[in-house]
């Protein structure tokens, strides 16, 4: 490893398939990664417009103008994120008029509008309750058969349901990865078992 970015606390690199682009090498035009990865934050986000023009969003700012082909990726999006079938008579309705839930799943559809290669999902359930947890949770087990699915995060028992792959960090430093049975039930490192455990954290 070297640092890229000289000044920056990380080296190292981060490779993207199937064309072994490094994200983090300075040649890289970061707009054309963020077009290949989207980002879902730990509280719903959606933009002060109507459902459908959340989920166009980002289809109308990479110049897409045909309103046929904006009401096909919206529905598409929709029915991606489990609400199609609960908001297609209000499409035109404030987003803000929508649950928790139906929020996140709505910013969950607005990031595959732009059919990503990657999502980014950062604590997508902290502030939701059981229910609108467990919709999420399944979305995510779907989704993960088309796209690859990065989430971050502090719930062990999310971790340990809804992953292939675990990686255990504490303070910036990856301390173990391996297959999420694996990290779970039999740890390589004494630190992930003393986390797992109970014993620190």
């Amino acid at each position: 490893m070297h640092d890229l970015y000289p000044g920056n606390k990380y080296d190292g690199e981060i490779i993207l398939h199937p064309d072994n682009t490094n994200i983090l090498d300075k040649r890289v035009d970061p707009i054309e990664v963020r077009m290949r990865i989207s980002m879902v934050f730990q509280k719903p986000n959606p933009f002060p417009k109507s459902i459908y023009e959340n989920v166009a969003y980002g289809l109308r700012v990479r110049g897409e103008k045909n309103k046929r082909v904006l009401d096909d990726k919206v529905e598409e999006a929709l029915k991606g994120a489990s609400l199609w079938d609960e908001v297609k008579k209000r499409l035109h309705d404030l987003a803000f008029n929508l649950s928790g839930g139906q929020q996140q799943r709505l910013c969950i559809a607005r990031a595959l509008a732009t059919d990503p290669e990657i999502m980014l999902f950062d604590e997508p359930t902290s502030a939701l309750d059981p229910i609108a947890t467990m919709n999420i949770e399944e979305l995510m087990a779907g989704l993960k058969e088309k796209l690859s699915i990065l989430i971050v995060t502090h719930n062990m028992q999310q971790a340990a349901r809804i992953s292939d792959y675990t990686a255990y960090m504490y303070l910036g430093e990856l301390v173990e990865h391996d297959e999420t049975d694996k990290v779970f039930t039999n740890p390589s490192k004494k630190e992930t078992e003393d986390y797992i455990t109970g014993k620190f954290g």
